[in-house]
């Protein structure tokens, strides 16, 4: 049996463009961290490791530390005084005025956040639960014209969101969902249904027909009902395609711009991460420092999402890859 080497320069230039790819990719998260760290006169500095390294973006967006805009300035304190002369309506006039001042200027991360979890978990967890009843008949059961509607679901991903933005906008304005911050959160949690369902119930549909029939048929034998069997065979044998599922389902809603940016841009409350981060970027308030603490900590759930469920994913990335 022969052995071939392999030459010298032809390793050395698979892992001299290896390494060019992991710099390509790893060196703006890295930039983006080590200015994180900075002040907001140092966030310009060159080099990747900070000269006077500092926790405060983060404690200020977490609300252990109040920003320079959030503190009141001296001037402002000297207004407060000069307001108690004023009459009582005038004064409420000129408060609110303060109020609504200070607000622009606020960065409320921590909402923001909020928002995105929750509209991130709940579509993506109501996805997967409609995903696994659906997946199962398309699966298992038999009825007219299966194959045409499993085919059918997909067929949403052949027209581009820009295209059914306007549609989607207008029905929702019709049915009376976008008259505030909540409504249009809700709109917009139909939405990443829509968008993440089919191919949840595609995935999961090619997974559990590797799932022998056999099993089901012994648990029917022995009295188990439909729902018995998803519950305590079909779910736990297919846990890795169903963690790959959630987690796809919770990027789309957790990184979603398109249809959130055209929602809730009316209410600064209801901002996700990505509509709240675009607002303060191309605003006046836009802090560097800041911004990069905000992107780490924006990039933190998905990350400790994908370490925790780690040991699912080998065999869930390939789960209902191959139709048989």
């Amino acid at each position: 049996m022969v052995v071939r080497k392999r030459s010298f320069i032809k390793t050395f230039l698979f892992w001299f463009f290896i390494a060019l790819v992991v710099i390509f990719v790893a060196y703006p998260f890295a930039y983006m961290v080590s200015v994180s760290f900075r002040y907001d006169s140092d966030a310009f500095d060159r080099g990747l490791i900070p000269e006077n390294p500092t926790l405060t973006q983060y404690a200020q967006l977490l609300g252990f530390q109040e920003s320079i805009r959030q503190q009141m300035s001296e001037e402002e304190q000297q207004l407060m005084k000069l307001l108690e002369s004023l009459p009582e309506e005038q004064r409420e006039q000129v408060l609110q005025n303060i109020q609504s001042s200070r607000r622009r200027e606020s960065f409320p991360f921590l909402r923001w956040f909020g928002n995105s979890l929750l509209l991130a978990g709940l579509s993506a967890l109501t996805s997967l639960i409609i995903g696994i009843f659906g997946a199962y008949s398309f699966s298992r059961v038999w009825y007219p014209g299966r194959t045409l509607v499993q085919r059918g679901v997909l067929l949403v991903y052949l027209v581009g969101g820009v295209i059914l933005s306007v549609p989607l906008y207008d029905l929702f304005v019709r049915i009376g969902l976008t008259n505030s911050g909540g409504t249009s959160m809700f709109a917009l949690y139909i939405i990443y249904i829509i968008q993440t369902l089919p191919v949840s119930m595609y995935m999961l549909g090619n997974y559990f027909r590797t799932i022998p029939e056999s099993i089901e048929e012994a648990a029917l034998i022995d009295g188990s009902t439909r729902i018995g069997t998803i519950m305590r065979i079909i779910i736990p044998l297919s846990m890795p395609a169903i963690i790959t599922v959630f987690i796809y389902a919770f990027m789309i809603g957790w990184n979603e711009y398109l249809f959130a940016s055209i929602f809730i841009r009316p209410y600064p409350s209801a901002y996700t991460l990505p509509v709240g981060l675009r607002e303060i970027f191309f605003s006046e308030h836009a802090v560097w420092a800041k911004m990069m603490a905000a992107s780490v900590l924006t990039a933190v759930p998905v990350i400790v999402l994908f370490m925790t469920v780690e040991k699912y994913l080998t065999a869930g990335l390939t789960a209902g890859g191959v139709k048989e």
